[in-house]
Order: C-alpha cells, then structure tokens, then sequence
C-alpha cells in the first residue's frame, strides 16, 4: 500500500509472526491451557521448562528477523511491544484477577493484543514512508483494530462454541479475568450476588461462573460488548482514509469490517 520494499515487509512480517507465536506459548502454560485453536498446546505435550525454552527461543528468532529491516527505530519499537506485551501479563498475573474495572480491561487489552497490532501497522508505515501523517494514522488503525479485536475475541469467550473458539467457554472467568461483556452485565447488575464475588475470589468456584456465563449470554450486555468493537472499526476505517486509494488499502477495510462480522 505504501511502497514499501518487499522483502523488509516479508521479513517483518515474520518477525511479528514469531512475536506473536512466543507470546501464545508463554500464554497457554501460564493460563495451564491445553488447547489452542482446537489443537493441543505445548504444554499440553512438553514439561514447563521444555515449553518455557521454546517460547524464549521463538522471542530470539523474532527479534533476529526484525533486526534484519536493518532499521534501528524499528528494533526499538520491537522491543518496546515486547515489553508491553510481557509487562501486561504480569500485570494480569499479580493484579488482575477478579477486577471489575473498565480502565485495567482497556490497559490490559492493549497490552495483550492491541500493541502488536499497533505495531504491526506502524512498523510497516516505518519501512516505506518518512510521512508522520501517514505514519500516525497507520498507528491509529492498528490500535483500534488490536482493540476491535480483543473485544471481539472476549465476546466470543461467552457466545461461541468450544470447537470454534478452541478453548472452553468461559474460560475468562474461570481464570479471573473480567472482560467488557461481564463488565457490562456487572454495572447493570450490581446487586448479583455473583458478580459480587469475583473480587474476593468468586472466579474460582465453577457453579458460580457458569451462572454468569448464563446470566451474560442471555443479556444485552453481549450486544453493547459489540457496539464498542463496532465504534473501534469505524475509527479505524476513519485512520485508514489517510492512505492511499489502492487494493491494499481496501482489503485492509475488509480486514477490519471482518473483525465484527465474525459469528458471535
């Protein structure tokens, strides 16, 4: 879309890949998820430390292919996503569980999802345009559309099917986390006895999270989830106008209309 070289796009876009898949790793054996997608997570098959390795090891070959761009602000901005993205999950790790709290949902979707679509988009701008403008506004699309996302993706923890998401329903609350749905239904509903428990540990009895689970399903809560991902897209769509008129920049459209078309 933007002129970049080919190849230092190839190569970037690998090293998010990798980014992306050491991230997983480290996810699934801190959550003690064993599947992923529908398949299977390592640490499903491997010891702790086996797994621990391989996510290290696919952190290191990352960083080498974003090296390769050859392009200092570039690696800087690698590290500085990888460290968002590690800081976030310590944070929900030490202080998250149980939180009812919109500003630590928005901070921890940014740091677990959005930044690496931020950087993402921003990253590719960097290797084919000096432009500040377009550079801001490439930023701006892969922010909101990480945002979309991750909103998107939470709504699917209580809506979809285990064999579609890839992991069981709920699986959120079972670990803690209060995501925009439950947040919804908890400011709608603050006097569920349920909803009241999770900041004192309520997260960990699996009767309980079943009822809200239910509870949310049934709710308009799901729908208003939907409306923020909606407003997220169309933000984006706005960035978006800053580039140029080519096919590119359509199937980029479509790639952030996707995100809420997705079977809810």
């Amino acid at each position: 879309m933007l002129g970049a070289p080919e190849e230092k796009i190839i190569t970037l876009g690998a090293s998010v890949e990798l980014l992306h898949t050491a991230t997983l790793v480290h996810d699934d054996l801190i959550d003690g998820a064993l599947l992923r997608r529908g398949m299977p997570t390592l640490n499903a098959r491997w010891s702790p430390a086996a797994t621990v390795l391989t996510g290290d090891f696919l952190f290191a070959r990352a960083a080498k292919l974003a090296a390769e761009t050859d392009y200092l602000p570039l690696m800087k901005l690698f590290a500085d996503t990888l460290a968002i993205i590690v800081n976030g999950e310590l944070t929900q790790m030490f202080s998250a569980r149980g939180v009812i709290d919109r500003a630590n949902y928005y901070d921890r979707i940014y740091a677990k999802t959005a930044s690496l679509f931020e950087m993402s988009a921003l990253a590719a701008a960097m290797v084919a345009t000096e432009n500040e403008s377009i550079r801001a506004a490439m930023k701006t699309f892969g922010y909101e559309v990480g945002m979309a996302f991750q909103i998107v993706d939470d709504i699917l923890d209580f809506t979809g099917s285990q064999s579609t998401v890839g992991k069981p329903i709920g699986s959120d609350l079972l670990n803690g986390l209060v995501t925009l749905p439950a947040i919804y239904y908890a400011e709608e509903h603050p006097e569920d006895e349920d909803i009241r428990s999770l900041p004192d540990g309520g997260w960990k009895d699996t009767d309980r999270v079943q009822r809200i689970v239910d509870n949310i399903r049934r709710n308009a809560a799901i729908e208003k989830a939907m409306d923020e991902a909606r407003q997220a897209v169309r933000r984006a769509l706005g960035a978006l106008e800053e580039a140029p008129a080519v096919p590119e920049r359509e199937a980029l459209a479509d790639l952030a209309k996707f995100i809420v078309d997705r079977k809810i």
